[in-house]
């Protein structure tokens, strides 16, 4: 069975996930946008091994510790999809100016993503859906055997992802939600980029934004 452990990085307080496979620890960092040492830490309590890095977008909260982590511990980074090159070769700049980034590399993944893409640690499979709204290259992990979905910052406990950002697209994120999102279930519980857990039936319900969609 697949399990996770959130680990909130950086004054951002971005949810970098660690998920792994029980039979054989065999793991995934999502999004390691910082604190390298605190996700390994994290890791290593847990018996967890190491082995990809997965990459919902590219922005720097989300991306900037990837290069670093996949240079020293000697791992793969997989995602996001190419559309969101752009903003990975932005990572260094970006980080000029935020100091809890400084350490944050451009980089180009062992792999990119696309719709219906699968990735796979020990024995564990997740599928990968494009949601563009947020980024235009941004996938989400779905989890369908533990009724999971990580999906970075396109939908939130009671909020969404912002659309201001360049290539951002208001109407192609609710479109990614409504389209791609939903039919995953109202009981599967979504782990967002910032914030707590909720589910997709209780977004359904409450959500101001896509609430009723």
């Amino acid at each position: 069975m697949l399990k996770y452990h959130i680990v909130p990085v950086t004054p951002f307080v971005q949810n970098c996930s660690i998920v792994w496979c029980d039979q054989t620890q065999a793991g995934a960092v999502i999004d390691p946008g910082g604190e390298l040492p605190k996700i390994e830490a994290a890791a290593q309590e847990l018996g967890v091994r190491l082995e990809q890095i997965w990459i919902t977008h590219g922005h720097v909260d989300h991306a900037a510790g990837a290069a670093k982590m996949s240079r020293e511990l000697d791992i793969p980074i997989y995602g996001p999809q190419e559309e969101d090159l752009f903003w990975i070769e932005k990572l260094k700049d970006r980080a000029i100016s935020m100091p809890a980034f400084r350490e944050a590399e451009p980089f180009i993944p062992a792999r990119w993503l696309h719709d219906l893409d699968q990735v796979h640690i020990g024995q564990e499979t997740l599928e990968v859906r494009h949601c563009p709204g947020h980024t235009p290259g941004h996938v989400v992990f779905h989890a369908k055997e533990i009724r999971r979905a990580f999906v970075g910052d396109v939908l939130f406990a009671g909020s969404i992802g912002r659309t201001d950002f360049p290539r951002g697209n208001y109407d192609q994120l609710i479109s990614s939600i409504v389209e791609r999102l939903w039919p995953m279930g109202d009981d599967t519980v979504f782990i967002p980029g910032h914030g707590p857990e909720s589910s997709f039936g209780q977004e359904r319900q409450t959500n101001p934004f896509v609430g009723g969609t």
